[in-house]
């Protein structure tokens, strides 16, 4: 709430308030913005404020957390690569494991690691320990609602990490059984996803271990192409809709 609330301070300090059914600002009083107006005119100035770079991602953070909006989350990738980067990263990372834990909707977040993160390997090993990997032991065994609901998040949307990187990591969280929908989330993003990364016959094991409702939609069409030995639906088309014609 503090960092929405210093994004808010920062916005009015650009000329930029919020209305009943939207942004106006200064400059164009009369002309009602969404958030993704503002997000897309404002959040890459954040980087150019004389702030330290630490505060930089923090303020991003916040308008992030008041805007909603994927784009500001664009601007901090932007950043991070751009000349004056990269950005802190423990308090970079420390932002999305916050919003990831939080008790109110992620999409931003979770669509910017998987499109903008997951989706690169030059950066999804990374990215996949610091909002999960690196703390799963520890998730698993303290189990707490914010700790659960980062886990099942990341998992999620997972599914272009590479298998290499992401197999202990499903593996550890196969011990909780809080975290089994997740995990099968996960392993039908893998083969679903147009980069999505796994191997058939260990995934195929990791399925027989989860302890599923029988009903679990495409739980049967999983199982039938990991047990046929395809690694991903693009890479097999067809498969997927045989699996749908053997499973009806």
């Amino acid at each position: 709430m503090q960092a929405e609330e210093a994004a808010r301070r920062w916005l009015a300090d650009q000329g930029v308030s919020h209305v009943r059914d939207g942004w106006v600002s200064d400059e164009k009083p009369d002309a009602l913005l969404t958030a993704n107006e503002v997000a897309h005119s404002w959040a890459g100035d954040v980087f150019a404020e004389d702030l330290d770079a630490a505060d930089q991602v923090r303020l991003a953070f916040g308008l992030l957390d008041l805007l909603d909006e994927y784009w500001v989350t664009r601007e901090i990738r932007f950043a991070n690569e751009g000349a004056e980067g990269p950005l802190p990263a423990d308090v970079m990372w420390d932002g999305y494991r916050q919003r990831l834990e939080a008790d109110r909707d992620s999409e931003a977040v979770t669509y910017s690691l998987w499109v903008d993160w997951f989706e690169d390997h030059a950066t999804s090993a990374t990215a996949f320990a610091e909002v999960l990997g690196n703390d799963i032991d520890r998730i698993v065994a303290e189990q707490s609602k914010a700790l659960l609901r980062r886990a099942r998040r990341v998992l999620e949307c997972s599914g272009p990490v590479r298998w290499t990187v992401k197999e202990l990591t499903y593996r550890t969280a196969m011990r909780l059984p809080a975290l089994h929908s997740a995990v099968f989330r996960g392993l039908l993003a893998s083969f679903h996803d147009v980069y999505g990364d796994l191997e058939p016959a260990v995934a195929l094991t990791f399925l027989g271990q989860l302890d599923l409702p029988t009903n679990t939609q495409h739980l049967a069409e999983l199982r039938h192409v990991l047990a046929a030995g395809h690694k991903n639906h693009y890479r097999s088309p067809g498969a997927w809709d045989d699996a749908l014609r053997s499973c009806s």
